[in-house]
This record gives C-alpha cells, sequence and structure tokens, in this order.
C-alpha cells in the first residue's frame, strides 16, 4: 500500500501529463492486472493443497457489488488526475479516513475513540483547507468547472474508498472467515475481474481502446514510454489494492483507513519532486494536518492497548480478536490454568 499506491498515483498523473486523454481506459488499466493476483493464487492451490472457496449466489453477488464499486471508484479517481495536480489529490485522499470510521461504525460495528474522532476532525480540516487553495496549483488549461468537479469526484471517490474497505471486511466476517490467507488472493481477483469486466465495457463504448495507437504516437515520450506507464500503472493498482485487502484481513477496515491516510505524504512529495508541483502554506499546513490524524489515531491505539485499566468500549478497536495491528503482542500471553482447590 505504501510504495504501490503512490506509484499508481504518479503514473496516472503522468499518463495525463504526456498527453493521455482517455478517463474510462485509465479506469480500466486499474483493474487490468487481476490476472497478477491469479497468478499469485493458483500456484497456492497446489503447493498448499488448498481447495478454492466453494461459490455461493451470495459470494457471487458480494463480489459483483464489489466489483462495480471499485470501477466507479477508479473512474472517478481517473477523472480527478486529469484535473488535478498529483500532490492535492493524494492530498484529499486522506479524506477516506473520515469515511472509512463512518462507514467502519455503521457497517462493522467499529467504536469511535476520541483518538479516532481528532483524526477525522483535523484531516477534514486539511482537505477545507486546499479548497481554499484553488487557485494556487491549477494545471494549465483547467477550467473553475473542471477544477470543481476534479475536486468533488476526489472526494466521492474516497467515500467510496471507504465504503469498499467497510465491505470487504464484512466479507470476511460474514462469509469467507480469516483462516487462510489464500482467501484475500480470491477477493482480490474475483473483485478485480469483475471491475475489469465492466471497465472494458465502459472503454470499449467511449471507443478508447481502438484511439490508443493514435494517442501513443502523440505521446510526449513516444510509444514505448506510453505502454510502459500503463502496463506499470496496472502492476501498482494490483499490488496496491491487494495490499490493503491484505491489510484488512489482517487488521481492521480502519487501520486500513489509517495506511491509506498515511501514505498521502509519500505522494505528496513524489508529485513535487517529478511533476514540480507547487508546495503552498496551504498545502503544507494540509499535509501536516495529515500527519497529525494519523499519528492521533495510532497513538490512540497504542495507548489504548497498553493501559490495564482501560475499558472495553475505548480499547475494543485494538482488541487482539478485531485488530491484527497489536496481535503478536497477545499471542506472547501465556495461558494459565488454575488447579481447583481440593474441597
Amino acid at each position: 500500500m505504501m510504495v504501490a499506491f503512490p506509484a499508481s498515483s504518479i503514473l496516472s498523473r503522468l499518463y495525463y501529463v504526456d498527453g493521455g486523454t482517455h478517463r474510462w481506459l485509465l479506469s480500466w488499466v486499474a483493474a487490468a492486472g487481476w490476472p497478477l493476483t491469479a497468478l499469485i493464487l493458483l500456484p497456492m492451490y497446489f503447493s498448499r493443497g488448498i481447495s478454492p472457496t466453494t461459490f455461493t449466489w451470495r459470494l457471487f453477488m458480494s463480489y459483483a457489488v464489489l466489483g462495480a464499486l471499485s470501477a466507479a471508484d477508479n473512474l472517478m479517481f481517473a477523472w480527478s488526475y486529469a484535473y488535478l495536480p498529483a500532490s492535492t489529490s493524494s492530498l484529499l485522499s486522506s479524506s477516506s479516513l473520515t469515511f472509512t470510521a463512518v462507514f467502519a461504525y455503521f457497517i462493522v460495528g467499529k467504536k469511535w475513540t476520541a483518538s479516532i474522532l481528532n483524526a477525522i476532525a483535523v484531516i477534514t480540516a486539511g482537505a477545507i483547507l486546499l479548497g481554499l487553495d484553488a487557485n494556487s496549483d491549477r494545471p494549465k488549461n483547467t477550467t473553475n468547472g473542471h477544477y470543481a468537479i476534479g475536486f468533488l469526484l476526489d472526494i466521492l471517490g474516497s467515500a467510496l474508498h471507504g465504503l469498499i474497505f467497510a465491505l470487504s471486511e464484512l466479507l470476511f466476517i460474514k462469509l469467507l472467515g480469516r483462516k487462510s490467507f489464500h482467501v484475500v488472493l480470491e477477493v482480490q481477483a474475483y473483485t478485480s475481474l469483475f471491475a475489469c469486466i465492466i471497465t472494458t465495457i465502459g472503454t470499449i463504448i467511449n471507443g478508447d481502446f481502438f484511439a490508443m495507437r493514435i494517442e501513443a504516437q502523440r505521446f510526449h515520450h513516444g510509444p514505448a514510454v506510453y505502454y510502459m506507464v500503463l502496463i506499470w500503472a496496472a502492476i501498482c493498482f494490483q499490488l496496491g489494492v491487494l495490499g490493503s485487502v491484505a491489510v484488512l484481513y489482517l487488521t481492521s477496515t480502519l487501520f486500513a483507513g489509517v495506511l491509506n491516510a498515511a501514505r498521502v505524504p509519500v505522494t505528496a512529495l513524489a508529485a513535487v519532486v517529478c511533476f514540480h508541483d507547487s508546495m503552498t502554506g496551504y498545502k503544507i499546513m494540509a499535509l501536516l494536518l495529515t500527519l497529525w490524524g494519523f499519528g492521533s489515531y495510532i497513538y490512540g491505539g497504542v495507548q489504548a492497548h497498553a493501559s490495564p485499566n482501560n475499558n472495553k468500549s475505548e480499547s475494543s478497536e485494538f482488541a487482539p480478536e478485531q485488530d491484527g495491528l497489536f496481535r503478536h503482542q497477545a499471542l506472547s500471553v501465556p495461558l494459565v490454568i488454575q488447579k481447583p482447590t481440593p474441597a
């Protein structure tokens, strides 16, 4: 998550900077790497003697819904990358932690603590600051309307990202369980397959596949770089989402949201280096607020877990049975069984 997602964001913005224009094509690229996950999954069946999870109608519909939501999420971010600098887009994406906390509360039943509420507040404040700084970092030939569309779609995509996180954890809780890691690969492979089918239909209808040859010839760094950008973007998207599903499996929705927000500084700094994005005072403040929110969440979790007198409501989010972040500490505690006292 911390490497692949920033790389995919930079590659997506590079596609537009060097002359790419097709939103549906980029959304298709975000799901087209699903065979990579399948190639990792298939040998696992044979090497470990694991049988594929039995397909039921509920499981099929769950994958289909998650795939449709992922396709919509990819399309929203594809549009936002076209109108926003990579640094601004990544900072806005940190708002997904707010939406993740909300959806985790209503869908999975994760409790809110003071540290979570503080993280939500400061990250939301960072997004507001970026809205006030709209006139300082607008790409060339981007109108006020286009910038507003990119800003709105980035926020909506972040909200959808939080919903996907919560529904994915619900899938593990209700249908798949957490007995074997191969279910992580199954969820990612089937979800991306459905998303790829949907975006393939949209890309064909929009004529983006047929325009690739002309677009490659007009690409600033040439056709070879054009196809390399798309291929590596597909790989990075797939590895990033696979990492997020694995985090959901091992920990919780909220911790996946925290890591998703924690990658923001990496993407923002990479955008400054690669595209010379301006780092205004508003952006610096938004970046600091994002780091503050991330630190608040982690600090609250550590304090809740370490305190011997903490109550269940304050530490439930970081309880070993719910969150794998501190699971190794719980496993190191020996089980002591006292012998009954003779009558």
